[in-house]
């Protein structure tokens, strides 16, 4: 079933704009000039409407040479990045599996090799060739070999390897390190229960006391921080959620404040995201606010409380992403007036996607040809190619102990 949505009314938008109540602040005063911004090209879209009614559009084209250049060449400002080089195949090759571009099995096979030469002989995967291993790079590199899809690269993963570095990061209380020595914080959990489940290697010794440790970083807002006592944050919201998920523990989650807190982070006038109270929009938070939403479903419907549409304004999510995150020469950005980039590509396409689709529908802003593919919201990865590499792995069995295996989500 198809849903078209229609655009917003250029007044109600307008009259949404942030009041200072005479009391301005730097922060009030950056909020204003990115409505500003923003409301400038919401009221140009509707001048154009009136030639054009197919609008608006998104680039897909544009956005797939540029991400498919972007493989073989990166400006010279990524060389801060050499130290997440698995994290720039997964953000090349999730958007463009979401536009359904298909790669050459030789484009493949080199990726393949490349993340093979990441993985590190203790277990895991660094940021690059020789690097050291670190949570968030095996997160990445796991997840841009199970997009390949291919047997040579699942077979990359050296599971028992795998195993042994997660343990070696695991904390005390549940909690894990990012590397050996490193910070800890939320995004570990995420990380090492992501590529544990995918693998086929989550066992209850590995995730011992790691629900209730998450659930100690729900803040009174109901968002998610990043270790116990400090501020919500949207990305480690999805990463706490998304992990207690994973361990059918997401009955521990106090879900209204949760979803109170999150529907307050979109914004009312620009229709995408911000990260934090008090923060700008940030395309990359169509996923990390957006992607939040579908778990939530799942754990509402549990309890019988059944949503019959999203819990977000879909519409204005879609309007933000099509008219203001769009460079035309291809590529995705925080907010007008920033630079495209492949991480705010990767992740203002998932959200689009999270928005496009909810339960059997497809709710569709603009015309036909903007659907793309749903993102599976636990991994950020399309649903049919989490359920392959689900059935690749769990067939070989649990290196540690087959039986002592937790169901995959």
């Amino acid at each position: 079933m198809e849903k078209k949505l229609k655009l917003r009314n250029i007044l109600d938008i307008r009259k949404s704009k942030f009041r200072t109540e005479t009391y301005p602040t730097r922060t009030s005063e950056e909020q204003a000039d990115v409505e500003d911004i923003v409301l400038r090209k919401y009221e140009d879209l509707h001048i154009k409407l009136k030639i054009n009614p197919n609008l608006p559009e998104l680039f897909k084209e544009q956005h797939t040479r540029f991400l498919v250049e972007s493989m073989v060449y990166l400006p010279s400002a990524y060389e801060s990045l050499d130290a997440s080089r698995p994290w720039l195949c997964y953000w090349i090759l999730h958007p463009l599996s979401l536009m359904g571009v298909r790669l050459e099995d030789t484009q493949k096979s080199h990726i393949a090799k490349f993340l093979g030469r990441c993985q590190c002989p203790e277990g895991g995967f660094g940021g690059g060739p020789g690097q050291f291993p670190h949570l968030a790079a095996t997160y990445a590199a796991v997840n841009a070999l199970v997009i390949l899809g291919t047997e040579e690269a699942y077979k990359i993963i050296d599971r028992k390897k795998l195993r042994d570095f997660l343990f070696s990061v695991r904390q005390w209380d549940g909690s894990f390190a990012m590397h050996v020595g490193g910070e800890i914080d939320i995004r570990g959990a995420y990380c090492a229960l992501s590529v544990a489940s995918l693998t086929g290697i989550l066992t209850p010794e590995l995730c011992k006391d790691t629900a209730e440790w998450i659930v100690s970083c729900q803040t009174y807002e109901g968002g998610f921080s990043g270790c116990p006592g400090m501020e919500a944050h949207g990305g480690y919201a999805f990463c706490g959620l998304a992990a207690l998920v994973i361990l059918q523990k997401g009955h521990l989650v106090d879900q209204q404040a949760l979803l109170r807190w999150l529907v307050q982070r979109q914004m009312k006038l620009e229709g995408g995201f911000q990260g934090r109270t008090n923060k700008l929009v940030d395309g990359c938070y169509s996923f990390w606010q957006g992607g939040a939403f579908p778990l939530l479903y799942s754990l509402l419907a549990k309890g019988y409380s059944i949503p019959q549409d999203h819990l977000f304004d879909e519409r204005a999510l879609q309007e933000y992403i099509l008219i203001c995150c769009q460079n035309p020469s291809g590529g995705l950005l925080d907010k007008p007036g920033k630079p495209r980039d492949i991480f705010h590509t990767c992740y203002t396409i998932s959200g689009l996607s999270v928005a496009q689709h909810f339960l059997n529908e497809r709710h569709i802003l603009g015309p036909t040809r903007n659907s793309i593919t749903c993102t599976h919201p636990l991994y950020n990865i399309r649903p049919d190619i989490v359920r392959k590499a689900l059935l690749y792995y769990n067939n070989l069995g649990d290196p540690n102990k087959k039986d002592n295996n937790i169901g995959s989500t």
